[in-house]
Order: C-alpha cells, then structure tokens, then sequence
C-alpha cells in the first residue's frame, strides 16, 4: 500500500474571518448544528488530549455532551487515565474533525470538575445499563479477562436494581477554551483557517496559514 498517493483535495466550501461570528462558541455551535443536518457520523464525537504526571501526552476519542457559554462538557470516570492526568495538569485540547464536510475545530483551554448537582443530574438521565456501567468499570485498570467485567456489571446490577446512583469516582467536566480554531478544507492544500485566542477577556479573531 502506497500512503504517499492517498490524498484528496477538498472544495465545499470556503471560511473566512468575516463569516465567523464574534464568539468562538456561538461559531461552533453553528457549524455542529450544520454538521448534524448534514447527517455527519457521530457529530459530537471529539478527541480529547491531556498530559500525564510524566508529561507524555495522551489522547482518546469521547462524546460531548454539552456545549453552553462556560465551554464543552463530557462525562467520565475521574479514576481513569484521562481523570488521573487533568488531576495533574488540568488543561486539554479538543479536536472534531468532520470529513463530510471537510471541516476541523480545534479548542484549547483549562479544566473544571461539574458541581456534583450537574453530574447527578446528567447522570440519572443515562440508560439504566448504563449507569451500572460506570460503577462495574474501573476504568484503564487490568483485569483478567471479560468475563471479570461481566460478574462486576451483574454484581452491581443485583445490587441496584431499580435506582443506580452516581458512583463519587464518576462525573463531568467543562472545557472553557482559551484558544478555539476553525479550518476548512480547500484545494491545493490551501485551507481556511480562522482562530480565536482569549486575552484580557476578550475573542481575538485571525487568519492562519494552512
């Protein structure tokens, strides 16, 4: 397989400052909603990277649950890799990429915990299986084999059969963006890219290079 010659040359649409809108939230929820009626897989879906104690970056793929004006929200397990490494550095960086309509954004910017009210709240709307999940699973550590996983969903399953509530190792988090970035696919390799960086309280808007 020759990776050189796999390329494709994007030309749907173009992006420039103007067309942005003054705040970088209100920009990315205009474009999900464009990439949700385009019917795009997995809309939400975003990589999130974070910095272990050992300074060795490190990223996974989750789902954004939240978009409001304090920043992007998603849920986890605090005891698992990612909730070890915003223990220690908590600032990530979030990337979408929508290739059906040859659009990217990235977003940089410090981490916060949800008050537990919100995580409570979040959580009690999750599936019931779901929800048993989240306290069966402990999240990136060994285990043996499936099985394990298993016996621990139908332990806790017997143990919550009706009401499962939010075990205190599980919870959201709120990405509030520093830095935000739209790139659009063009021809040539000649991209759209319009950032956005935060100083003094205020959205600075400008054109990159591709």
């Amino acid at each position: 397989m020759d990776l050189h010659a796999i390329r494709q040359d994007y030309s749907k649409q173009e992006l420039s400052e103007a067309q942005c809108l003054a705040d970088p939230i209100e920009q990315f929820e205009l474009w999900l909603n464009e990439a949700m009626a385009a019917q795009v897989n997995e809309p939400t879906a975003m990589n999130v990277a974070t910095v272990g104690a050992d300074n060795r970056p490190t990223n996974r793929v989750v789902l954004l649950k939240e978009v409001n004006p304090q920043g992007f929200v998603f849920f986890t397990n605090y005891a698992s890799r990612k909730g070890q490494a915003l223990a220690q550095h908590p600032f990530a960086a979030l990337t979408f990429f929508w290739p059906e309509l040859e659009r990217q954004v990235r977003i940089e910017g410090q981490v916060f915990r949800l008050p537990e009210h919100e995580s409570d709240a979040y959580f009690a709307s999750r599936p019931y299986t779901n929800r048993v999940g989240a306290w069966a699973s402990e999240q990136s550590q060994p285990i043996a084999n499936k099985a394990v996983l298993v016996a621990r969903a139908a332990m806790f399953g017997a143990r919550h059969p009706l009401k499962v509530p939010r075990p205190p190792h599980w919870g959201g988090y709120v990405v509030r963006p520093d830095r935000v970035e739209f790139w659009q696919g063009r021809p040539s390799r000649l991209h759209d890219r319009v950032c956005y960086v935060l100083a003094d309280g205020a959205w600075q808007k400008m054109r990159l290079a591709p």
